[in-house]
C-alpha cells in the first residue's frame, strides 16, 4: 500500500497562515512606532482638509 502526502495541503496552508499572522504583526508594530504613525496622521489629516 503506497503512502501518499495526503495531509501536505493542509500542513501547507498551516504554515502559510502562520506566516501571514508573523508578518501582519510586524506590519503592526511598524505602523504603531512614532515617526510612521506621525507621517500616516498628517497625510490623513491633509487628504481630509481639516
Amino acid at each position: 500500500m503506497p503512502r501518499g502526502e495526503a495531509g501536505m495541503t493542509t500542513a501547507e496552508y498551516a504554515v502559510g497562515t502562520v506566516a501571514a499572522v508573523a508578518f501582519a504583526a510586524l506590519l503592526l508594530v511598524v505602523v504603531k512606532s512614532g515617526p510612521v504613525k506621525g507621517a500616516l496622521t498628517s497625510i490623513i489629516v491633509s487628504a481630509l482638509g481639516t
